[in-house]
């Protein structure tokens, strides 16, 4: 069961960061991510908070790639809810300021790239399922025999797309985090020793069934 908390901690533990990172880019007011459009446009449009736009967002993603065949796990399940609720909270919370100047702005979004690296890490570890969107990059990957990376632009284009026209904010930001976030994850990757290609995650009935086996013992 030690493990299984340790596991556990970290997947918090990275949504939390991985919050809190999105957070940094988006008050930098420089421009948002792709995703981060589409959520800020949706929320504006609904007149909801970007939190409960990120978890509509996260669950029609999910439901779609397991319809697309996907297996999803708990960590799934968890990305989806509490990377909005976290959003929300810190946002409620005053923590990060929106700033109004430029070169602030750059500094914001790039410590916010290296917390989302860093999230990614903890996150992806814990091993309990790939993230929705992740889920769904794998899937459409698998129904098109289209490249990886191919795949990937194409999704993030149309989130882009979509939320620009729905009022989310594109400019330098939009295109330093989409340069930037890979080379941060490799580079965070790198200093840590992780090869995520190494992890196995689990679907729901092989934690539970992990879990049972535990508390037998």
């Amino acid at each position: 069961m030690k493990k299984i908390g340790i596991r556990f901690i970290k997947l918090i533990g990275g949504l939390f960061l991985y919050s809190l990172g999105i957070l940094c880019t988006i008050n930098a007011n420089i421009g948002y991510s792709p995703w981060d459009i589409f959520h800020v446009g949706l929320a504006n449009t609904l007149n909801i908070s970007i939190g409960i736009a990120t978890i509509f967002t996260g669950l029609a993603i999910g439901i779609l790639a397991i319809i697309l065949g996907e297996k999803v796990g708990i960590g799934t399940l968890l990305n989806m809810l509490l990377i909005g609720f976290f959003i929300d909270l810190l946002m409620k919370l005053g923590i990060i300021h929106k700033t109004e100047n430029f070169f602030i702005g750059i500094l914001m979004m790039i410590i916010g790239l290296f917390v989302i690296a860093l999230a990614t890490f903890l996150y992806i570890s814990s091993g309990f399922g790939a993230g929705p969107r992740d889920s769904l990059l794998v899937a459409i990957t698998k129904k098109t025999n289209l490249q990886i990376g191919l795949c990937r632009g194409i999704i993030e284009f149309s989130a882009l797309i979509i939320g620009w026209k729905l009022g989310g904010k594109v400019g330098f930001g939009t295109v330093l985090s989409a340069g930037a976030i890979g080379l941060f994850i490799q580079i965070v990757f790198k200093i840590l020793k992780f090869d995520a290609t190494d992890i196995k995650h689990e679907t729901f009935n092989q934690t539970y069934t992990s879990v049972l086996k535990n508390l037998v013992k």
